[in-house]
Protein backbone atom coordinates (compact mmCIF):
# COMPACT_ATOMS: atom_id res chain seq x y z
CA UNK A 1 0.00 0.00 0.00
CA UNK A 2 1.62 3.62 -0.99
CA UNK A 3 2.00 5.88 1.39
CA UNK A 4 -0.40 8.89 1.47
CA UNK A 5 0.51 12.12 3.46
CA UNK A 6 -3.17 12.75 3.65
CA UNK A 7 -3.70 9.08 4.95
CA UNK A 8 -7.06 9.14 7.29
CA UNK A 9 -5.14 7.52 10.27
CA UNK A 10 -3.00 10.66 10.21
CA UNK A 11 -5.92 13.08 10.72
CA UNK A 12 -7.11 10.87 13.47
CA UNK A 13 -3.90 11.13 15.41
CA UNK A 14 -3.57 15.06 14.29
CA UNK A 15 -7.13 15.21 15.60
CA UNK A 16 -6.68 14.05 18.58
CA UNK A 17 -3.85 16.07 19.93
CA UNK A 18 -5.26 19.47 18.46
CA UNK A 19 -9.26 18.39 20.59
CA UNK A 20 -6.82 17.63 23.69
CA UNK A 21 -5.38 20.73 23.71
CA UNK A 22 -8.64 22.78 22.87
CA UNK A 23 -9.73 20.84 26.18
CA UNK A 24 -7.37 22.11 28.23
CA UNK A 25 -8.33 25.91 26.48
CA UNK A 26 -12.16 25.37 27.50
CA UNK A 27 -11.01 24.03 30.98
CA UNK A 28 -8.86 27.12 31.73
CA UNK A 29 -11.33 29.61 30.04
CA UNK A 30 -14.02 28.20 32.72
CA UNK A 31 -11.77 28.20 35.45
CA UNK A 32 -10.28 31.62 34.57
CA UNK A 33 -14.30 32.76 34.33
CA UNK A 34 -15.41 31.37 37.65
CA UNK A 35 -12.27 33.02 39.32
CA UNK A 36 -12.73 36.13 37.73
CA UNK A 37 -16.83 36.25 38.83
CA UNK A 38 -15.36 35.49 42.42
CA UNK A 39 -13.33 38.21 42.39
CA UNK A 40 -16.81 40.54 41.61
CA UNK A 41 -16.32 40.89 37.88
CA UNK A 42 -19.55 41.21 36.38
CA UNK A 43 -20.93 39.00 32.93
CA UNK A 44 -21.31 42.06 30.93
CA UNK A 45 -17.66 42.65 31.54
CA UNK A 46 -16.66 39.37 31.18
CA UNK A 47 -18.54 38.99 28.08
CA UNK A 48 -17.07 42.20 26.73
CA UNK A 49 -13.66 40.67 27.29
CA UNK A 50 -13.75 36.81 26.10
CA UNK A 51 -15.06 39.15 22.02
CA UNK A 52 -12.78 41.14 22.46
CA UNK A 53 -10.35 38.62 22.84
CA UNK A 54 -11.63 36.43 20.10
CA UNK A 55 -11.68 38.74 17.71
CA UNK A 56 -7.95 39.84 18.23
CA UNK A 57 -7.57 36.02 17.64
CA UNK A 58 -8.19 36.28 13.91
CA UNK A 59 -5.21 38.54 12.41
CA UNK A 60 -2.87 35.59 14.03
CA UNK A 61 -5.20 33.35 12.82
CA UNK A 62 -4.92 34.07 9.26
CA UNK A 63 -0.96 33.76 9.20
CA UNK A 64 -1.31 30.69 10.89
CA UNK A 65 -4.00 29.60 8.58
CA UNK A 66 -1.77 30.93 5.69
CA UNK A 67 1.49 28.55 6.59
CA UNK A 68 -0.79 25.56 7.29
CA UNK A 69 -1.24 26.10 3.19
CA UNK A 70 1.93 26.45 2.66
CA UNK A 71 3.48 23.61 4.62
CA UNK A 72 -0.03 21.28 3.25
CA UNK A 73 1.31 21.90 -0.46
CA UNK A 74 4.41 19.16 0.50
CA UNK A 75 3.70 17.43 3.79
CA UNK A 76 0.14 17.06 3.01
CA UNK A 77 -2.40 18.72 5.89
CA UNK A 78 -2.26 16.24 9.16
CA UNK A 79 1.31 17.27 10.24
CA UNK A 80 1.20 20.91 9.21
CA UNK A 81 -2.03 21.40 10.96
CA UNK A 82 -1.06 19.34 14.01
CA UNK A 83 2.42 21.66 14.32
CA UNK A 84 0.93 24.73 13.49
CA UNK A 85 -2.56 23.95 16.05
CA UNK A 86 -0.32 22.97 19.14
CA UNK A 87 3.39 24.99 19.24
CA UNK A 88 4.21 26.12 16.03
CA UNK A 89 5.43 28.83 13.21
CA UNK A 90 5.92 28.99 9.82
CA UNK A 91 9.46 30.71 10.50
CA UNK A 92 10.19 27.50 12.24
CA UNK A 93 8.45 24.57 10.70
CA UNK A 94 9.47 25.18 6.97
CA UNK A 95 13.08 25.68 7.78
CA UNK A 96 13.26 22.41 9.45
CA UNK A 97 11.55 20.34 6.96
CA UNK A 98 13.53 21.92 4.33
CA UNK A 99 16.74 21.06 6.57
CA UNK A 100 15.78 17.41 7.13
CA UNK A 101 15.08 16.49 3.44
CA UNK A 102 17.98 18.23 2.30
CA UNK A 103 20.13 15.59 4.96
CA UNK A 104 18.45 12.77 2.99
CA UNK A 105 19.16 14.09 -0.55
CA UNK A 106 15.67 15.48 -1.65
CA UNK A 107 13.43 18.53 -1.55
CA UNK A 108 9.89 19.09 0.43
CA UNK A 109 9.44 21.29 -3.07
CA UNK A 110 8.75 17.82 -5.07
CA UNK A 111 5.94 17.16 -2.12
CA UNK A 112 6.95 13.45 0.29
CA UNK A 113 6.13 10.19 -0.80
CA UNK A 114 8.63 8.47 1.30
CA UNK A 115 7.51 7.71 4.47
CA UNK A 116 11.12 7.23 6.18
CA UNK A 117 11.43 11.30 4.94
CA UNK A 118 8.26 11.78 6.16
CA UNK A 119 9.05 10.53 9.62
CA UNK A 120 12.23 11.86 9.68
CA UNK A 121 10.69 15.85 8.87
CA UNK A 122 8.25 14.83 11.43
CA UNK A 123 10.59 13.92 14.44
CA UNK A 124 12.82 17.36 13.37
CA UNK A 125 10.00 19.43 13.39
CA UNK A 126 9.14 18.42 16.74
CA UNK A 127 12.08 17.61 18.30
CA UNK A 128 13.57 20.58 17.49
CA UNK A 129 10.79 22.63 19.09
CA UNK A 130 10.62 21.24 22.27
CA UNK A 131 13.96 22.64 23.03
CA UNK A 132 11.87 25.76 23.79
CA UNK A 133 9.60 24.17 25.82
CA UNK A 134 12.45 22.88 28.02
CA UNK A 135 14.31 25.81 27.94
CA UNK A 136 11.19 28.13 28.92
CA UNK A 137 10.20 25.59 31.57
CA UNK A 138 13.67 25.77 33.11
CA UNK A 139 15.62 28.70 32.89
CA UNK A 140 13.00 31.53 32.17
CA UNK A 141 13.14 32.91 35.26
CA UNK A 142 16.81 32.94 35.40
CA UNK A 143 17.03 34.92 32.10
CA UNK A 144 14.03 37.03 32.84
CA UNK A 145 15.87 38.15 36.00
CA UNK A 146 19.55 38.04 33.93
CA UNK A 147 17.50 40.97 31.61
CA UNK A 148 15.75 42.66 34.24
CA UNK A 149 19.31 43.32 36.36
CA UNK A 150 20.85 44.07 33.05
CA UNK A 151 18.40 47.04 32.50
CA UNK A 152 18.21 48.19 36.11
CA UNK A 153 22.22 48.70 35.85
CA UNK A 154 22.37 49.86 32.27
CA UNK A 155 18.71 50.81 30.37
CA UNK A 156 20.43 51.57 26.99
CA UNK A 157 22.39 48.35 27.12
CA UNK A 158 19.68 46.33 28.04
CA UNK A 159 17.91 47.41 25.18
CA UNK A 160 20.82 46.65 23.06
CA UNK A 161 21.19 43.42 24.29
CA UNK A 162 17.11 42.81 23.53
CA UNK A 163 17.62 44.55 19.74
CA UNK A 164 20.59 41.96 19.24
CA UNK A 165 19.03 38.79 19.89
CA UNK A 166 16.13 39.19 18.01
CA UNK A 167 18.57 40.52 15.11
CA UNK A 168 20.51 37.25 15.57
CA UNK A 169 17.60 35.24 15.26
CA UNK A 170 16.27 37.22 11.99
CA UNK A 171 19.56 36.29 10.43
CA UNK A 172 19.46 32.61 11.30
CA UNK A 173 16.75 32.77 8.73
CA UNK A 174 18.19 35.31 6.09
CA UNK A 175 20.74 32.79 4.57
CA UNK A 176 17.85 30.61 3.13
CA UNK A 177 16.66 33.45 1.44
CA UNK A 178 20.49 34.25 0.25
CA UNK A 179 21.52 30.71 -0.09
CA UNK A 180 20.44 30.39 -4.29
CA UNK A 181 21.16 33.96 -5.36
CA UNK A 182 24.40 32.14 -7.43
CA UNK A 183 22.54 30.15 -9.24
CA UNK A 184 20.79 33.22 -11.87
CA UNK A 185 18.21 35.81 -11.45
CA UNK A 186 15.15 33.26 -10.55
CA UNK A 187 17.92 32.83 -7.03
CA UNK A 188 16.84 36.36 -6.66
CA UNK A 189 13.28 35.94 -6.45
CA UNK A 190 13.30 35.12 -2.31
CA UNK A 191 15.15 38.42 -1.82
CA UNK A 192 12.27 40.22 -4.27
CA UNK A 193 9.36 38.98 -1.65
CA UNK A 194 11.12 39.83 1.07
CA UNK A 195 11.71 42.87 0.05
CA UNK A 196 7.95 43.22 -0.90
CA UNK A 197 7.12 41.73 2.48
CA UNK A 198 9.27 44.36 4.34
CA UNK A 199 7.80 47.36 2.22
CA UNK A 200 4.37 46.12 3.26
CA UNK A 201 5.19 46.18 6.96
CA UNK A 202 6.80 49.69 6.62
CA UNK A 203 3.51 50.94 5.07
CA UNK A 204 1.55 49.15 7.74
CA UNK A 205 3.92 50.58 10.28
CA UNK A 206 3.61 54.64 8.62
CA UNK A 207 0.06 54.05 8.65
CA UNK A 208 -0.31 52.88 12.57
CA UNK A 209 1.96 55.93 13.65
CA UNK A 210 1.05 58.42 11.48
CA UNK A 211 -2.77 57.96 11.08
CA UNK A 212 -3.19 56.24 14.60
CA UNK A 213 -4.31 53.53 13.08
CA UNK A 214 -3.66 51.10 15.80
CA UNK A 215 -6.35 48.49 14.91
CA UNK A 216 -3.81 47.77 12.30
CA UNK A 217 -0.93 46.06 14.67
CA UNK A 218 -3.01 43.28 14.78
CA UNK A 219 -3.02 42.83 10.80
CA UNK A 220 -0.03 44.24 9.78
CA UNK A 221 1.47 40.65 9.61
CA UNK A 222 -1.28 39.19 7.78
CA UNK A 223 -1.28 41.40 5.28
CA UNK A 224 2.97 41.52 4.56
CA UNK A 225 2.50 38.09 4.15
CA UNK A 226 -0.85 37.67 1.99
CA UNK A 227 0.78 40.78 0.02
CA UNK A 228 4.12 39.23 0.07
CA UNK A 229 2.51 35.19 -1.53
CA UNK A 230 0.38 37.54 -4.33
CA UNK A 231 3.21 39.37 -5.63
CA UNK A 232 5.64 36.01 -5.33
CA UNK A 233 3.32 34.43 -8.34
CA UNK A 234 3.69 36.70 -10.71
CA UNK A 235 7.41 37.26 -9.95
CA UNK A 236 8.46 33.72 -10.25
CA UNK A 237 6.27 33.55 -13.55
CA UNK A 238 8.84 36.74 -14.63
CA UNK A 239 12.03 35.60 -13.22
CA UNK A 240 11.57 31.73 -12.89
Amino acid sequence: MAFDVNAGFLFVLAGIIVAFVLTQSFFFLSKAWRRARELGLEVPVLRRVVTSSAVFTIAPAIAIILGVITLSQFLGLPLPWLRLSVLGALTYELPAATSAAASLGTSISEGVTDPRVYSTIAWVMTLGILSGILIITLFLEKIQGGIIALKKRDTKWGEIFITAIFLGMVSAFLGMIFADIRIGIEGWIPVFIMLVSAALMIVCGVLIKVFKLKWLQDYALPISMLGAMAMSIPLTRLLG
